[in-house]
């Protein structure tokens, strides 16, 4: 296991070879099946099993993701001696869609999101044969993970959150927000209609995005969605704006009720999620006698929004810290 944590610190150097190779064979293990969630949208999930793992990691990502795009982070996981699960939540990756136009980002209640999650989580989690489960999530899907951990405190034995989703930078003052997203709630077709200064989904080049610093990750993504259509997601619409904005304000009202033990990696230049939520997330957390590990957010210095998928040294510091903090509750 050594050998292989080592090898994260310089993978950039040989990505090619590595995805073509031995990252290649791994996703050729893999099992994927669905199941159905609210209102009967089928929601794809992907295994990665071995008979000799006693652990599971369950992974939740984030808003537009799809698990095609988390074989890397599968792989490693699984070599650290975890079998693997990964859902896609409903609305995005080869899950089922809500809307005509497939690249909206749209659900109709955030709950939605959880009650998947939950069904998930009884199906293919609870009845499973492993000794210790864990939650990894990213983004969106750390509001969702929070939210499911809130209505079942004991369904995982230790979460980590990559920068968690529990409040969005938008560039408005708040009352103005909310008041445009309530008046839109008034009119369908601008409720359910991509949020301004959105749109379709496009490739942006490397030096527009705000997500990764590692160019050869980046690409890769990009790559996936240009060669599977169906993948692509664009912008939310006004409605998914409220309602995660409303998700966020449910996980801080929560966050005393939280007692797993909890890693939270922070992204230090972040553009997508407002890390002020993060640091008041572990205050709340640490004043109810349950702080989060090491006593607050866990800064991965230089790093933008996607940690999981920044250059090797980054990535390899955030992973080193989720594989340390589940092994110490093992």
């Amino acid at each position: 296991m050594t050998r292989h944590r080592n090898s994260w610190f310089s993978r950039e150097a040989g990505f090619a070879a590595f995805t073509m190779g031995a990252l290649t064979d791994f996703w050729q293990q893999r099992e994927e099946d669905e199941f159905l969630g609210v209102d009967n949208i089928p929601v794809r999930f992907v295994r990665f099993r071995a008979e000799k793992h006693d652990r599971v990691i369950v992974v939740c990502p984030g808003r537009i993701e799809t698990y095609v795009k988390y074989a890397e982070l599968a792989y490693d996981l699984f070599h650290c001696g975890f079998d693997v699960l990964i859902i896609d939540h409903r609305g995005q990756g080869r899950s089922g869609r809500l809307l005509e136009d497939t690249h909206r980002g749209h659900v109709v209640n955030f709950s939605d999101y959880v009650d998947d999650f939950e069904r998930f989580w009884q199906q293919e989690v609870a009845t499973g044969p492993w000794r210790k489960r864990y939650l990894l999530a990213h983004s969106m899907g750390g509001a969702i993970g929070t939210l499911f951990q809130l209505r079942n405190p004991n369904a995982f034995d230790a979460v980590a959150l990559c920068a968690p989703m529990f409040g969005i930078i938008i560039r408005l003052p708040d009352w103005m927000l909310r008041s445009i997203l309530d008046w839109a709630e008034e009119y369908p077709s601008l409720r359910d209609g991509y949020a301004i200064g959105t749109g379709r989904w496009r490739p942006l080049p490397f030096s527009l995005n705000m997500l990764t610093h590692s160019h050869e990750r980046y690409r890769r993504n990009l790559r996936f969605y240009a060669d599977e259509p169906q993948l692509r997601v664009g912008g939310p619409t006004y409605h998914w704006v409220r309602e995660g904005i409303q998700a966020g304000e449910q996980v801080l009202a929560g966050a005393t009720d939280s007692t797993t033990p909890l890693l939270l990696l922070q992204a230090e230049l972040e553009r997508v999620v407002d890390n002020r939520s993060h640091d008041r997330f572990c205050e709340l957390r640490a004043a109810a006698g349950h702080p989060c590990w090491g006593g607050k957010p866990y800064v991965i210095k230089g790093a933008y929004h996607e940690i999981l998928f920044e250059q090797d040294a980054m990535r390899a510091e955030a992973l080193n810290a989720i594989v340390d903090f589940f092994d110490e509750h093992n």
